[in-house]
């Protein structure tokens, strides 16, 4: 139905009145002010709607609308036919269907924009969803998520878009729901389920439903209720001082529960600017220095990396997804992008400034998957990101330097050419998480698995989980005892009982170590990775297992695309991947596989989609035997590197020499760089470097002076002591939990390191 004239000039009046309000009532009742603020946040402002790539978009928007207006047939458990109530968020379905409905309404250039017609079915809908189940009389059942923040968030939307057009008994009954739903006790105490990213989505719905309701109380209780997630914590739910954010007790969670926190943070920060109900705790700034200090390393051009997003790997392609956009790193990666777009609205005017240099770099790198038009965004988010790529602002580069979030068992390692990820776990954080039929099979997601980006950054985009062999994840050590899907339990439950889990990090090279216990099986390794200038040094040792089973360490395995052809070549002790990079093989025999695999995200999510796809492997891995007793390895990553480099280095027997690599301690030196790095597993020594109980230490030597940095990955939070033996002529400068014992024939230290695994100095001009 086309529609009319006069309704296409009431609706232009209408939308113009819903977002910014007239002069008058601005001024008059700060309500409606709130209310037009809230629908600019949600709408978008400032943009062309006859322009690219908005037209197409707000199209896009009256299409689905006309489509779910005419398949929309109300019964007494569905609104919709192929969703039905009681499955997991049925009722949430329905009231995104219903949003896109209410924006294809509001908004300008959609075709429905106005329409009589279509604006009588959304309110039969709010209607039906009000009689049969989202009410005050109905006990909640299923998902809590469900009928805690995925309905109410977007009911609250659609309430406030549609405001005028409700009527007073549909702003109530909304109103009462979300009372029912989320009362007070769910704000008042910051426990269970009402914390981190859930507790800001709760306070989205209430201080919404405050403002439309009139209730100042309200808004004051979700504006208050929002400062326990400001400090940082030092376990569970939230932000810790090291970047580190967990969600779910014990799942690492940046990238996707760490978006949805910036997001309600920044939409409510700009939603209570200047009015009665301002955010002026100054723990906000936690939150605001966490942009740059915990979310920035680990977005990659345009990209968030996968070891932070826990079970929302498997949904690069939902069912139940009626814009059939395709979900991955980039994906998730935009969204983070998009939220700290918006919330540098509320930032001061040095950081806006940073803030929006890192986005206009990510936008111009971000090559597979173009983010001015990603079509996960609706026009408010693209509105944002437009203004920021136009602006005079000059992009910034993606850093150099090394970030060990040691909270949550994770380590992002930048050079010029690359960027290295790791994933571990230990009783602090899982080994993987599934939950709601999505992620069954990660179970060796947490067993040290290596991912790094040299160039393309399509590597794990592509069909990389539907198709990739769980138990051949690159970096990872695993006995190939086969796995029942959701082993270990649901929601981060698996979790091997190791502290040893951590190391140290000077801002540049780093010492990363992993005291392994298989999932599900018997078997015990220690790994470890020294990051240097452009190479990952990968070590292994007491690889013991017996469960009747082979064991392998996986030096890598790349995704090569649809029928990918790049040249594969072995030297002696190297090895070399055209258009990914080289790996050298100092010790065992290196196997490898090229194989094409075939797969749907159905096999990972069971709201996937079943298209199957097939994509090409480069296996390399390292076979240690059935039942193996102390086994060992040593590999290195050269990430990006030429051919000819990957030989050069593979020939020059004096570049690494390994001081130490069994279940005491594991260590290297690397002349060139002035590096020794160790992890001792247990008091010991390796080379000049020594240590009272298990710690990581790093030693960077430049010229006549010499930093050692210390931390204790088994955080028992004991003094110990650290030797250097190399003569030393002054100490100039320590950390207060260092005291130098002696200096001179060689350096001895006493460290106290306090119970988190931090880093501690101490600098010295050599003899």
């Amino acid at each position: 139905m086309t529609p009319t004239r006069r309704a296409v000039l009431a609706a232009a009046g209408l939308l113009a009145a819903l977002t910014a309000g007239t002069a008058r009532a601005a001024a008059s009742d700060r309500y409606v002010t709130l209310r037009g603020r809230w629908l600019d946040l949600a709408l978008g402002t400032g943009y062309d709607p006859a322009a690219e790539p908005y037209a197409s978009r707000l199209a896009e928007i009256g299409e689905l609308a006309r489509a779910f207006q005419a398949t929309m047939a109300p019964t007494p458990t569905s609104l919709w036919p192929e969703r039905p109530f009681d499955p997991p968020s049925g009722i949430t379905f329905s009231y995104g269907r219903l949003w896109t409905m209410t924006q294809a309404y509001v908004q300008q250039g959609t075709g429905c924009t106005g329409d009589d017609t279509l604006l009588a079915d959304i309110l039969r809908g709010l209607d039906h969803l009000s009689a049969t189940v989202y009410n005050p009389s109905t006990t909640r059942y299923g998902n809590w998520w469900e009928w805690q923040i995925g309905s109410p968030r977007l009911l609250m939307d659609i309430t406030a878009a549609l405001y005028d057009q409700l009527g007073a008994p549909r702003i109530t009954a909304a109103c009462a729901a979300v009372d029912h739903f989320i009362p007070d006790s769910m704000l008042r105490d910051y426990s269970g389920t009402s914390t981190g990213a859930n507790r800001v989505d709760l306070c989205r719905s209430v201080a919404l439903r405050g403002v439309l309701g009139r209730a100042p109380a309200r808004i004051a209780l979700a504006r208050d209720a929002l400062s326990p997630v400001f400090p940082y914590v030092t376990g569970g739910d939230g932000l810790y001082a090291d970047g580190s954010f967990v969600q779910h007790t014990w799942v690492a969670y940046s990238g996707t529960y760490g978006q949805v926190l910036l997001d309600g943070l920044g939409r409510l920060f700009a939603l209570f600017a200047g009015s009665d109900w301002e955010v002026t705790d100054p723990n906000r700034q936690i939150v605001l220095d966490s942009v740059e200090h915990a979310y920035a390393p680990l977005l990659h051009d345009g990209l968030v990396m996968d070891s932070v997003s826990g079970r929302a790997i498997s949904r690069g392609h939902l069912k139940s997804d009626d814009r059939h956009v395709m979900r991955g790193d980039h994906f998730h990666g935009q969204q983070l992008i998009a939220a700290i777009a918006l919330l540098a609205a509320g930032a001061s005017e040095a950081e806006r400034t940073r803030w929006h240099a890192r986005v206009k770099g990510w936008i111009e790198r971000d090559t597979v998957s173009p983010i001015l038009s990603a079509r996960q965004f609706g026009t408010a988010d693209l509105a944002r990101l437009h203004a920021i790529a136009a602006s005079p602002v000059a992009p910034a580069p993606e850093p150099v330097g090394h970030h060990l979030f040691a909270a949550m068992d994770r380590a992002v390692h930048r050079r010029p050419g690359f960027v290295a990820n790791i994933a571990m776990s230990s009783d602090r954080i899982a080994h993987y998480e599934c939950g709601n039929g999505e992620n069954p099979r990660g179970w060796h997601t947490g067993a040290g698995m290596l991912s790094w980006w040299a160039g393309a950054t399509d590597q794990y985009t592509d069909w990389f989980w539907p198709t990739v062999d769980w138990y051949r994840l690159p970096g990872t050590t695993v006995s190939t005892t086969r796995l029942p899907d959701r082993a270990g339990g649901e929601w981060g439950e698996p979790k091997p009982d190791v502290r040893w889990v951590g190391g140290i990090t000077d801002g540049e090279y780093a010492a990363i170590g992993q005291h392994l216990k298989g999932l599900g099986s018997t078997l015990r390794a220690h790994k470890s990775w020294f990051c240097v200038a452009d190479a990952v040094i990968c070590l292994g040792a007491g690889i013991t297992c017996t469960d009747g089973t082979p064991v392998e360490t996986i030096v890598d395995n790349r995704n090569l695309g649809e029928g990918g052809t790049q040249t594969f070549v072995r030297g002696r002790g190297w090895a070399h991947l055209e258009g990914h990079g080289g790996w050298l093989i100092p010790e065992g025999e290196l196997r490898t596989l090229r194989e094409d695999r075939t797969g749907a995200w159905s096999d990972i999510n069971t709201a996937g989609g079943t298209e199957r796809r097939t994509r090409r492997w480069q296996t390399l891995w390292l076979d240690h035997g059935t039942d193996p007793a102390d086994a060992r390895y040593v590999y290195v990553l050269m990430p990006g590197a030429t051919r000819q480099a990957v030989a050069r280095r593979a020939a020059d027997h004096r570049w690494l020499p390994i001081l130490a690599n069994d279940s005491r301690c594991q260590a290297v030196a690397v002349p060139s760089l002035g590096l020794t790095a160790a992890n001792f597993w247990q008091a010991g020594t390796a080379g000049p470097l020594g240590a009272t109980a298990g710690a990581s230490l790093l030693l960077r030597r430049q010229g006549r002076t010499a930093t050692l940095c210390v931390s204790e990955p088994p955080r028992t939070g004991r003094p110990l002591e650290i030797t250097w033996d190399h003569p030393v002529r002054a100490v100039v400068r320590t950390d207060d939990s260092v005291e130098v014992l002696s200096a001179g024939r060689r350096l001895r230290l006493r460290v106290t390191p306090g119970e988190a695994c931090a880093g501690h100095r101490c600098e010295v001009v050599l003899s």
